[in-house]
C-alpha cells in the first residue's frame, strides 16, 4: 500500500567540539566526525525487508571502500528498496578510503539510535548516506552543514577570493576533487560523484564558496556542504613553518581549529 504524503526533517546534531588539528599533524584523522543527519523514522524489526536491504547495501557500500572513491547502488525492490552511496576525499588512499567508509554503518546505527529510514554520516575524509524507497533528498545546492572559525582576520579578502576561483576551475579540471593555495589560503573543494557524472559540479561549488563567503565573512577558516558538494577554505597569516602548499600535502594540515553551528536537513516522504 502506498505511503501518504508527508514531510519529515532530519536533524543534523552538531557537538559543540572544537576540531583541532594542528598545521603539522598527520592525516590519520581523516575519521573524525563531522556531522550526521539522522531520520525520524525508524526502521520495523531486523527481519521486515527494508531493514534487510539495508544491511545489504552497507555491507556492499564498506566492500567497495577499497576499490573506489565514489560508489552509488540500490538493493532491493519497489517499496522496501534501499539506495545509498559513499564517497572518498580525492586526496586518500585506497586503505584510508576502505577504513574511513569502514567505519560508518556502525557509527550510524549508534548516532541515529539505530536503524532508521534515512542517515548520513560525514566523516572529515568520506561520508555515506543512504534512504529507503519514498524519501527524495534534499536539493542539490542546500545547505546541509556549515563550520566557521572563530578567529577572525581583515586583510586576506583578495587572496581568498583568487584561491576560491582556483577551486571553481579546478574541481571541473581535476575530475570533481581540487586542493590547492594561494597567499597562504590553503582550500578544497569537491563534488558528489554523480554530480561530476550528470550534475551541475561547477554551480554547486560556485554556490558553496558564496555562501561560505557570506556566512564566514572574515573568519580565517570555514567549511560549507551542500548536498552534492562541499567546499574548505584556511588562511594562515603567517604561514606555515616548513610547510609547502602543494595540494599533495593539504590532508596533513587540514583543517584548522573551527567551532561548529548548525541547522536543519529537510527530506520528503512521498508516496511509492
Amino acid at each position: 500500500m502506498g505511503l501518504l504524503l508527508s514531510r519529515i526533517n532530519i536533524r543534523v546534531f552538531f557537538f559543540a567540539l572544537l576540531l583541532s588539528l594542528s598545521p603539522t599533524e598527520p592525516s590519520s584523522d581523516f575519521t573524525g566526525l563531522v556531522f550526521k543527519g539522522c531520520a525520524q523514522q525508524k526502521l520495523p524489526d531486523p527481519t521486515d525487508a527494508s531493514a534487510q536491504n539495508l544491511q545489504s547495501l552497507l555491507s556492499t557500500l564498506t566492500s567497495q571502500a577499497s576499490q573506489k572513491t565514489f560508489y552509488s547502488t540500490t538493493v532491493g525492490d519497489g517499496t522496501t528498496a534501499v539506495s545509498g552511496l559513499f564517497q572518498c576525499r580525492g586526496d586518500l588512499t585506497a586503505a584510508q578510503c576502505g577504513d574511513c567508509i569502514g567505519k560508518t554503518p556502525d557509527l550510524a546505527r549508534k548516532l541515529c539510535g539505530g536503524a532508521v529510514a534515512a542517515a548520513r554520516v560525514q566523516l572529515k575524509g568520506c561520508y555515506l548516506k543512504y534512504q529507503i524507497s519514498g524519501f527524495v533528498e534534499a536539493p542539490d545546492t542546500d545547505v546541509v552543514y556549515k563550520v566557521c572559525g572563530s578567529e577572525k582576520d581583515a586583510g586576506f579578502g583578495a587572496k581568498r577570493e583568487t584561491a576560491f576561483g582556483m577551486v571553481e576551475s579546478g574541481v571541473v579540471d581535476g575530475g570533481g576533487f581540487y586542493t590547492g593555495s594561494y597567499g597562504n589560503v590553503y582550500v578544497l573543494g569537491q563534488c558528489e560523484g554523480d554530480a561530476v557524472i550528470g550534475g551541475d559540479c561547477e554551480g554547486c561549488v560556485k554556490n558553496a564558496l558564496e555562501r561560505v563567503e557570506a556566512e564566514c565573512g572574515e573568519a580565517i577558516s570555514g567549511q560549507v556542504y551542500m548536498n552534492k558538494c562541499y567546499v574548505s577554505f584556511s588562511y594562515y597569516p603567517n604561514g606555515v613553518a616548513g610547510v609547502s602548499p602543494p595540494s599533495a600535502s593539504l590532508s596533513d594540515r587540514w583543517p584548522p581549529k573551527l567551532r561548529c553551528f548548525g541547522q536543519k536537513i529537510g527530506l520528503r516522504h512521498i508516496s511509492a
